[in-house]
């Protein structure tokens, strides 16, 4: 009787935290087939949410990027397959495409020199959680900071998104993608001891726990490569259309 009463609150509160909020603006002008084309096995693609969660996540991590996704397609493939693994509130953990997030902001991680061995073996890692569900244990926490949005010193912001159950069978989007490239031994933000470092040895790195991980991470990290769809493609500005009457503002 409890586990079914809390299952149909977090339910509620999953519909109330996924709905989309007014306002929200495309700045990118890059089509979505554009990104889709230059999209390879492994490419972490965030996400500027405009849901309730996005906002709570966007605050309390003080950044842009409020969701993951891992693409675990082929190079070049339609954006309308599915080939984009991610961990959402409603659906858990499940595969959607790039036409998803035709509306959306995005940024494109990309791991550097990870082999094709290492690119599949990350791929079917993650793909084997697929129907895992959505870690709801965030959802009281996240809910709270939405209503009261209480001023949160910066120290405390990551500990605040560190709320996962440990359970196996539930994730969120970051954590998801996060032990999977834990899991072929690729650095995100790793740690250094310190030792050996003044013997001019390489210093041993030891791994963040995959829950302590969010979007942004993978924006900070300095192992993973921006990739942007237009300069990939070539871009010239000299082969650019102007507006004659270009000095008006645009709304």
């Amino acid at each position: 009787m409890f586990n079914s009463l809390k299952r149909a609150i977090g339910r509620r509160l999953a519909a109330f935290l996924s709905q989309d909020l007014p306002g929200y603006q495309r700045l990118d002008t890059v089509a979505i087939a554009d990104v889709a084309i230059i999209l390879q096995k492994g490419d972490i693609v965030l996400v500027d949410g405009n849901t309730r969660i996005s906002t709570a996540i966007k605050y309390l991590t003080q950044s842009t990027w409020s969701h993951a996704c891992l693409y675990v397609g082929e190079k070049g493939a339609d954006s309308s397959l599915l080939n984009l693994l991610e961990a959402s509130l409603k659906s858990g953990v499940h595969l959607t495409n790039l036409d998803h997030y035709a509306n959306s902001n995005l940024r494109i991680c990309r791991p550097v020199n990870l082999s094709d061995e290492e690119a599949e073996q990350l791929a079917e890692f993650a793909s084997q959680r697929i129907g895992h569900q959505y870690d709801l244990k965030n959802v009281t926490d996240l809910i709270r900071y939405i209503i009261q949005k209480p001023t949160v010193p910066n120290r405390y912001r990551r500990s605040l998104l560190s709320l996962g159950s440990g359970e196996p069978t539930k994730a969120i989007c970051s954590t998801l993608i996060a032990e999977s490239f834990q899991s072929i031994d690729y650095p995100i933000l790793p740690r250094r001891n310190g030792e050996g470092e003044q013997s001019g040895e390489m210093p041993l790195l030891y791994r963040p726990h995959f829950t302590h991980f969010t979007p942004r991470d993978f924006d900070l990290s300095p192992y993973f490569r921006i990739v942007k769809p237009t300069i990939e493609s070539g871009f010239d500005h000299h082969s650019l259309v102007w507006e004659p009457n270009d000095t008006k503002k645009v709304n």
